[in-house]
């Protein structure tokens, strides 16, 4: 190892890895389990689709806004101690989910459960940044994000299949008791922190941290990306269902359903293009990932059914590459505050899903599937744009860096 640092090929490397996977495939499979059962709650609780839907938007946004206040929490308590009781707590609810009397109920535990989440995604962030090598945080980061593919793939097919069968509260407490499995390999798999000491941290300094970060002008480009990447692959997620099952193709929701399928994808995207990162640069391959993006989303236009998908797996593909390299990029070089930058990261991703996953139900109502592939195109033309600055600047800073030796060595 190098100053204490994870190197591929130690023997903590595979077990580290491992850990991680299985906290972000839980974290994931929690997060987004209750999607498949928005229908069911309808006809249970005899309550609208959008009252339903709460269900997941609850969870998404008490997340999202819990987040910074856990990685406030992280710095003073140490980053393993709160990853493992976030896991294990959400874990715990899920399976207290399966026996909630009410939708109101169910609702309080899922912001609960939204909360402890939060005590997951940033942090493990932060902790592959400060003890893996910098030679391999993008492949690792992409191993990482990987696990979010996978958990929230896995996840919904098994709850709707256990809820076909057994039930949609069998299917909850069995997840959340698979959950807890997982949680506890993590807790005793997980090497303890050696890059990174707990201290206590005053809520004024953490505020001064936060706002610190937002002064950066390269980490408010990446909060901008994750905002833009993120809301076009929610918007696409969730308005690709409507021309499917309309004339011509009148799919079924079961079928449209497997198009989460394609979620695979990402898993391989995500490892390939961090390690491609760590090979030829963060912002050539972030550039690279978005006109993926781009492409998958206008060939989704086409008007044959298999080409059509085909381009939902290519614009997935983009997604995954494009999260990775970024969210990796995010705590690349940082000494301290790691886990506070990671959390703005992820805050403005999850807002970027809440807003541009409003305003394409909006433009698919002006100009139907087209107008929702032009929303998309906007904000990933967008997020290309703020890369492409991202990329000169990377530039510079390189060849600054080259000329220093020279200029010294003159002096």
């Amino acid at each position: 190892m190098l100053d204490g640092l994870i190197e591929k090929g130690d023997a903590q490397y595979w077990k580290t890895i491992a850990a991680l996977f299985l906290g972000s495939f839980a974290t994931f499979a929690l997060l987004y389990c209750m999607q498949p059962l928005i229908p069911v709650f309808s006809a249970v609780y005899h309550i609208p689709p959008a009252s339903a839907s709460l269900s997941i938007s609850f969870a998404t946004g008490s997340l999202a806004v819990a987040m910074l206040f856990m990685s406030w929490l992280s710095e003073a308590k140490g980053r393993k101690c709160v990853m493992a009781v976030s896991l294990l707590g959400s874990s715990v609810l899920a399976i207290a989910a399966a026996f909630s009397s009410n939708f109101a109920l169910l609702l309080v535990i899922r912001i609960l459960q939204g909360i402890l989440l939060a005590g997951f995604p940033a942090i493990a962030m932060a902790y592959i940044n400060e003890e893996f090598s910098p030679y391999i945080t993008g492949l690792v980061m992409g191993i990482y994000v990987s696990g979010n593919s996978v958990g929230g793939l896995l996840g919904r097919i098994m709850i709707s299949t256990l809820t076909d069968f057994f039930g949609w509260r069998f299917a909850l407490g069995t997840l959340g008791f698979i959950s807890v499995l997982a949680s506890l390999w993590f807790w005793f798999s997980l090497p303890e922190s050696r890059n990174f000491q707990p201290r206590p941290l005053r809520l004024k300094d953490t505020l001064a941290g936060v706002f610190g970060n937002l002064r950066e002008a390269q980490l408010c480009c990446l909060y901008a990306v994750g905002f833009l990447i993120m809301g076009s692959f929610v918007t696409l997620y969730n308005y690709i269902a409507y021309p499917l099952m309309a004339p011509p193709y009148n799919l079924s929701q079961t079928i449209v359903g497997c198009i989460f399928v394609v979620y695979l994808v990402g898993t391989f995207s995500s490892t390939f293009m961090g390690k491609m990162a760590d090979n030829v640069g963060s912002a050539k391959v972030l550039c690279l990932s978005l006109v993926i993006m781009l492409a998958g989303a206008v060939i989704t236009l086409t008007m044959n059914i298999y080409i059509k998908v085909i381009g939902v797996a290519v614009f997935t593909f983009g997604f995954f590459g494009s999260h990775s390299v970024a969210s990796s990029w995010v705590g690349k070089g940082r000494q301290t505050g790691k886990a506070q930058a990671a959390s703005l990261y992820l805050l403005f991703y999850y807002i970027g899903s809440s807003i541009l996953g409003a305003w394409g139900g909006k433009f698919l109502l002006w100009h139907g599937w087209k107008g929702v592939v032009l929303l998309i195109g906007l904000a990933l033309s967008t997020a290309l744009l703020v890369s492409v600055a991202l990329w000169a600047r990377e530039g510079q800073c390189t060849a600054g860096l080259q000329s220093y030796p020279a200029a010294h060595k003159k002096a």
